[in-house]
């Protein structure tokens, strides 16, 4: 696996290109680059994530993680330090800063995100879009209880977090009347349930519905999804982060694939 990522980071390094939005020809994906990728958001919304961010990496306390999913790379037990999650398991500031600002141009009333963990992402997309509401599913009732202990902690009041396995949760979300205008998946990283619950999503989802995949490159399965992802009939055009993929729909975009330094 770690040989897999390095050779796709270098790929990344070799191909990536438009850091600032220069030489791209797609208005909108320039406008994504160049206004959403390189917005400044608010410094108050880093210092309360980073806050709790800094909480929880001194929080040594165990908990028992029930693991639905492909598991941890780096974290083998299931009995965990709260401070091994934070490091290892929660969106760096970096791509946090990210999700604020996808959720603030393209959340509109409700963002869905699929991989709780502490809450660390769920923060940055609910203070980036303080008008959306954030539905956020998690699978292990412990690490569901932490993030909600965060929320409180923080003082975010639009976070509804839903705690079970993922293929059950959605067909209670299909259930109501959700249309997200942003979705994160970062909880399941293998090729079935990726591409299972993308179909799922794509059935709630309008034209102006933005889906971002993590980790597409960590491992051969994720970038056999990514692939899959990138040749589906729906996407009309894709942006490759390379922590992230980014899966757009909207009519009128012509399908081209962008590889974007970032």
């Amino acid at each position: 696996m770690h040989l897999h990522r390095g050779l796709k980071m270098l790929n990344y390094l070799l191909f990536s290109r438009h850091s600032a939005g220069h030489g791209i020809h797609s208005p909108f994906i320039y406008h994504l680059v160049a206004d959403v990728f390189r917005n400044k958001i608010d410094p108050a919304i880093v210092c309360t994530v980073e806050t709790i961010r800094k909480k929880n990496l001194s929080d040594r306390r165990k908990i028992e993680i029930l693991d639905l999913g492909a598991g941890s790379s780096v974290m083998k037990s299931n009995a965990r330090r709260v401070s091994d999650i934070a490091r290892y398991s929660s969106v760096p500031p970096k791509y946090g800063i990210l999700l604020a600002s996808m959720a603030a141009e393209f959340g509109k009333n409700s963002i869905l995100e699929m991989g709780t963990s502490l809450g660390i992402s769920s923060m940055y997309l609910a203070l980036g879009s303080p008008g959306s509401k954030v539905l956020s599913l998690e699978g292990c009732p412990a690490t569901a209880e932490l993030a909600r202990e965060n929320f409180n902690n923080a003082g975010i009041g639009n976070i509804t977090l839903m705690n079970g396995s993922f293929d059950d949760m959605l067909t209670e979300v299909k259930k109501t009347d959700v249309r997200p205008g942003l979705v994160f998946i970062d909880g399941d990283h293998r090729e079935e349930p990726t591409l299972r619950y993308f179909n799922e999503l794509a059935c709630i989802s309008g034209d102006d519905t933005v889906i971002i995949i993590d980790d597409i490159h960590s491992s051969e399965s994720m970038e056999h999804a990514w692939i899959s992802l990138k040749n589906d009939s729906r996407i009309s055009c894709t942006v490759d982060i390379f922590r992230m993929g980014i899966l757009f729909m909207r009519k009128g975009v012509n399908h081209i694939d962008y590889i974007i330094s970032y």
